[in-house]
């Protein structure tokens, strides 16, 4: 792909006889096969349920183990670094960067780019914007690369309502790009989770030169990765894990200049990718690996902490259903008789 640069952020796969452990063989099976389809994988975020059942320990594992796997397959990497290994309130903002740091060292040393995630502990403990600021710029001024810096709405993680120091998404933004500005040598780019198309437009817009922008947005990625006179937007997508063929299809639409060509064969994915991630969103992993079953990625429906009872059987039969009108499943009958079983 030439056009955009695309992630992926992969969702990882439980062990059936475990499910506070990973199926590793499968898990990294599944990056290959992203990888396969052109995409990057952005390893351990949320997808793959940072906070919601992949502990630190593990999560570190996955980041060594994708990186090796990475190198081999030639493929992108870039790793989410986060304070989740904090097991206790924090007691001040420098215990959070050094959670950060030691996350940021695992993924530097194997090579990876690091995504800077949106962090709890930092949230909860943050009195203003400049406690983002003092944070924000003492991890970009140590790092040897450029990072992502990863903004998540409160849509996906309660927890993180009033993230950069606001409650107020004008205020919150001033103090997002004020951050950005004053690191702009260190940031490869932004990654925007609010799902406000509107918003991220107007923000991408005023990015320093040189900065991307990765969408996040999993309802309004097709206009925002298609662009408009003004720029457009890169994407880092926990949608595109199971739309990963169908996105292969459409970036070489836009890799040949043909931008109408790429929303005709990514528009119709819209309704699957706003179902999949329909309120509470922040379940919306449980359909991304309910497809991944049904798609014969794996050979089994059970996910970290139990999160496969987080959504109803209506809602997962559903996602069949408009899966299956996508054509997304190479072996239909095989979907169609395991989503019998929900």
């Amino acid at each position: 792909m030439t056009a955009r640069t695309i992630f992926a952020a992969a969702h990882v796969v439980a062990d059936p006889n475990d499910s506070t452990a990973l199926d590793w063989d499968a898990t990294l099976a599944f990056r290959h096969h992203l990888w396969r389809q052109g995409l990057g994988v952005a390893e351990a975020m949320d997808t793959a349920q940072r906070g919601m059942g992949l502990d630190w320990a593990t999560a570190a594992e996955l980041i060594k183990r994708s990186a090796a796997d990475a190198n081999a397959e030639g493929g992108l990497l870039a790793c989410g670094a986060g304070t989740d290994q904090l097991a206790a309130p924090p007691t001040g903002l420098d215990e959070v960067t050094a959670a950060y740091t030691e996350q940021l060292s695992v993924v530097e040393s194997v090579g990876a780019q690091p995504i800077l995630m949106a962090s709890r502990q930092l949230a909860e403990i943050a009195r203003d914007a400049d406690d983002y600021h003092e944070v924000y710029g003492r991890l970009l001024g140590q790092l040897s690369g450029k990072a992502i810096l990863h903004w998540l709405g409160p849509m996906f993680d309660p927890a993180l309502t009033g993230y950069w120091g606001s409650e107020d998404l004008d205020a919150a933004t001033e103090t997002f790009l004020s951050v950005i500005e004053a690191n702009s040598d260190r940031v490869d780019g932004v990654k925007i989770s609010l799902l406000d198309a509107d918003r991220e437009i107007a923000l991408r817009r005023r990015l320093p030169p040189g900065v991307r922008c990765y969408t996040g947005d999993d309802f309004n990625y097709p206009r925002l990765i298609a662009g408009d006179e003004h720029g457009h937007s890169d994407a880092l997508l926990g949608v595109f894990d199971p739309l990963a063929v169908v996105a292969r299809r459409a970036m070489s639409f836009l890799d040949a200049g043909d931008s109408a060509g790429f929303l005709a064969e990514l528009e119709p994915t819209v309704p699957l990718a706003r179902h999949v991630f329909e309120a509470p969103t922040r379940f919306y992993k449980t359909g991304v690996v309910f497809l991944a079953w049904l798609a014969g990625h794996q050979d089994h429906f059970t996910m970290l902490a139990g999160l496969e009872t987080a959504r109803s059987a209506e809602h997962l039969r559903r996602c069949h259903e408009l899966a299956a009108e996508l054509d997304l499943f190479a072996d239909p009958e095989l979907a169609a008789k395991r989503a019998a079983l929900r």
